[in-house]
């Protein structure tokens, strides 16, 4: 037997007194470093939870935790028999962990935080147990990542997918139809591939299915790929067929029937059955022998490159102080960050802007943009003598956080639970305007709107939400105080091109943006 080899445990079900003491101390420290993580990074873990049990893209995930057990519990057998060792290069793993939370933290990314929470877990694994038994574990720490509620970010991309699936069956099935982003116009009625009918949930959960099914039942990597695969292109597939069977349904018995049966099925048969069809096409091709170890302790303790990493280990209590210490530089970085505001005017206003006038507000469709958090909001309309009209939202930040971030989900162009709805992406723009978020919204059916939107922070103008983080978690790891503008240019499209002339006429009276945006946050 090799020397990193512990003797032989016994069954499982044994008792905690029957445990090696080196195990037994092994799973007091895990226990205590968890139970600490738990406490203080609480608020994030409860996000989740709200996440898990709240959101139907996210319900799925209720059932990670057993299976995390599930799959620890197969291992136990073969990870008994190896020696934990506390291991110090565990602290550089921590740390990562720990700066990824803090990333979140300063900028209010909360997928950041959540995935840096989930992260610190896995970490203290090969810092407490060692790289042996981490390699015994390789793949529940690496399912961790499906605690994380991460894919709302598909959902436009899925919508756009599903309405080109769906408008293709629709012609072969000899419906005239038309469509329009993510409207199909039919004989009978508008339907639209929303949000819901997106099929995000469904793919979330699939990869999550697919990932556990490749590790379990198959041993060949060309095998488990092709499973990856499936669990991937069939939900996609499926989710336009079933929304093409919605459209052709209503073309039989009418609009209200069959969204009343699409929604019976959409919700308590449809991942069932997209789910039997792939385990039905893959049972043939399991090559897991049934009674097969999923890990083989033997040949863990017999790699000669573990044991040269395992000579990086250190006390017990040593790694237990790391842990502390990595959390409290974390918590006190993202605290100090925290409190860092930029100052704000007592008020804010839309300047002049040559050639044009400031006129009443009156959508055909009432629309305000979403800003929750901003120390200043404008919402105003402008016109000029050629007969434009261009609505400008300007919000402004004091910082970016929980409950205030300017490129945060449901904050925007599109208002959540309003006649608004996103139909496409929008016109390309010209000049400064050009790195803007150009969206198509679609009110009550019948308006169509476009708005683009750019965020200014420092020399920042961009509407990419992903360059705004950086620029916000640069400044905050430099402790560098700048507000934070959400600039949203918008136009009513009638007729279809109007928004992108009036918005493009607007821009080149008043000149560069980035400037312009300025001039109104600093207005007092």
């Amino acid at each position: 037997m090799q020397p990193d080899v512990a003797a032989l445990a016994g069954a499982p079900g044994r008792t905690w007194r029957s445990l090696a003491p080196q195990w037994q101390a092994a799973v007091v420290r895990l226990s205590l470093a968890w139970l600490v993580l738990f406490a203080a990074f609480f608020a994030d873990w409860a996000a989740m939870a709200r996440q898990w049990w709240n959101i139907s893209t996210y319900n799925h995930i209720l059932l990670i935790p057993p299976i995390l057990g599930w799959l620890v519990w197969q291992r136990w057998p073969e990870l008994e028999r190896l020696t934990p060792r506390a291991w110090w290069p565990g602290l550089v793993l921590l740390g990562a962990a720990a700066f990824l939370w803090l990333l979140g933290a300063i900028s209010g990314l909360d997928l950041a935080r959540q995935a840096g929470a989930v992260a610190m877990l896995g970490a203290c694994v090969p810092l407490l147990l060692g790289v042996r038994v981490s390699a015994g574990l390789v793949f529940p720490l690496c399912y961790l990542v499906f605690l994380v509620p991460v894919g709302e970010e598909l959902v436009k991309v899925l919508q756009t997918i599903t309405a080109d699936i769906t408008i293709a069956l629709t012609h072969l099935s000899g419906i005239p139809a038309v469509i329009d982003g993510v409207f199909i116009d039919t004989p009978v009625g508008l339907f639209e591939v929303a949000e819901a009918c997106s099929g995000v949930k469904f793919l979330i959960a699939m990869v999550a299915f697919g990932v556990l099914c490749a590790n379990v039942c198959f041993l060949n990597w060309r095998r488990r790929a092709a499973m990856l695969a499936a669990c991937v292109i069939v939900p996609i597939l499926a989710n336009g067929v079933r929304a093409w069977g919605t459209i052709y349904a209503a073309q039989i018995w009418g609009v209200e029937a069959a969204a009343g049966f699409d929604h019976i099925v959409y919700g308590w048969f449809f991942f069932a059955i997209v789910l039997a069809l792939v385990i039905a096409g893959a049972w043939r091709f399991f090559d897991r022998p049934m009674n097969a170890p999923m890990i083989d302790a033997d040949a863990i303790a017999g790699k000669s490159w573990l044991g040269r990493l395992e000579t990086f280990d250190i006390s017990g209590r040593a790694a237990l102080a790391g842990i502390a210490l990595v959390f409290v530089a974390a918590w006190g970085w993202a605290l100090v960050a925290d409190t860092l505001e930029a100052s704000m005017p007592p008020r804010i206003d839309l300047p002049e802007v040559a050639g044009w006038t400031r006129t009443d507000y009156t959508p055909a469709i009432w629309w305000e943009p979403r800003a929750e958090g901003a120390s200043h909001r404008l919402l105003g309309r402008y016109r000029d003598g050629a007969g434009h009209k261009v609505d400008v939202f300007v919000a402004l930040y004091a910082s970016q956080g929980e409950g205030r971030e300017a490129g945060g989900f449901g904050q925007g162009a599109l208002m959540p639970k309003s006649p608004w709805s996103w139909q496409s992406p929008g016109p390309a723009m010209a000049d400064d305007m050009a790195s803007g978020t150009s969206e198509r919204l679609l009110g009550n059916g019948r308006i169509e709107r476009v708005a683009v939107t750019l965020y200014r922070t420092g020399s920042l103008l961009s509407g990419s939400n992903a360059h705004l983080k950086l620029a916000v978690i640069r400044d905050r790891l430099l402790f560098r105080i700048r507000p934070t503008a959400m600039l949203i240019l918008s136009a009513e499209d009638a007729p279809r091109g109007a928004a992108q002339q009036s918005i493009s006429a607007f821009r080149a009276s008043t000149g560069p943006l980035g400037p312009w945006v300025d001039r109104v946050i600093q207005l007092r």
